[in-house]
């Protein structure tokens, strides 16, 4: 099976010359690579009007879920909810919110939003959680079997939506409006570990600037990531304690990755213009 995630639908801000849910838009669909042919998909936000897409890394997983085992798939999406899919069969299993968000009362009993209108982008502009940005974005999450964790890098903050008049001109941007960051808003970044089965939050790890570093987690109980402010750094798996950072002069906006050479463990990072190298000591 291959599993592709959809952007989302034009004009981005603009739904009223695109009625109904634009599938298969800001979806997750599940393909037989040999055929083309489509198995199932499940859409996280229908008629999107945020720019919310599904552009996220899905994590495949083997878990025990009410008693039985379950061959699934984990994926915090950019508008902000936690999702459990069966990635056989693309049930709906669990959704949850891991981030502050006003654009939906909740998810019904098949995972579709409940959405809040009030939160649709207008001419004088509507405030939502999350901004634009969404809950998360293209950055790795990780995800730990020995801990029975997910571990997601998180922006908490609001976004203004307007919306304006969306005209259709070939070669051109289709927006149909703009965001803006919401002045005053609470904003920070923090990498997140919740409960993979469950989405509830296990502890946070608070930052002072946003994030887009994608994480890395090891079996031996340490999870890797990076900021916006120059820091990698490596937080106990189990409580998200600091346990070491260094600020690398440049942006971490890539995901570690770790491996063996003669025997020793490496642990690499792209930061700025340059790629990190450290050796973990025995």
């Amino acid at each position: 099976m291959l599993y592709w995630g959809i952007g989302n639908p034009s004009p981005s801000r603009n739904g009223d010359v695109r009625l109904g849910d634009n599938l298969y838009t800001d979806s997750v669909v599940a393909l037989d690579p040999d055929s083309g042919e489509l198995r199932w998909y499940f859409q996280f936000t229908p008629h999107d009007q945020w720019d919310w897409d599904a552009a996220q890394v899905p994590v495949l997983a083997d878990v025990e879920i009410d008693g039985r085992p379950r061959k699934v798939m984990f994926w915090a999406n950019r508008n902000g909810f936690y999702y459990v899919l069966d990635r056989v069969t693309g049930e709906f299993l669990f959704g949850k919110a891991f981030v502050d968000q006003t654009w939906a009362e909740g998810l019904n009993e098949n995972g579709r939003p409940l959405v809040n209108r009030a939160s649709y982008p207008t001419a004088e502009g509507s405030l939502v959680r999350p901004g634009v940005q969404g809950g998360t974005n293209w950055y790795a999450p990780s995800y730990n079997p020995n801990t029975g964790s997910y571990y997601v890098s998180v922006w908490e903050y609001a976004s203004i939506y307007y919306k304006r008049k969306a005209n259709y001109t070939e070669g051109h941007l289709f927006i149909g409006g703009f965001s803006k960051e919401a002045p005053g808003a609470d904003r920070y970044g923090a990498v997140r570990s919740l409960d993979a089965r469950t989405g509830e939050r296990k502890w946070e790890f608070k930052m002072s600037n946003v994030t887009q570093s994608g994480l890395l987690s090891t079996a031996g109980g340490i999870v890797f990531g990076g900021n916006r402010d120059h820091q990698f750094f490596a937080l106990d798996a189990y409580t998200g304690k600091l346990l070491w950072q260094l600020n690398l002069g440049g942006r971490v906006i890539a995901s570690p990755i770790t491996y063996l050479v003669k025997s020793k463990q490496h642990v690499s990072v792209a930061a700025g213009h340059s790629l990190y190298t450290f050796v973990l000591p025995e």
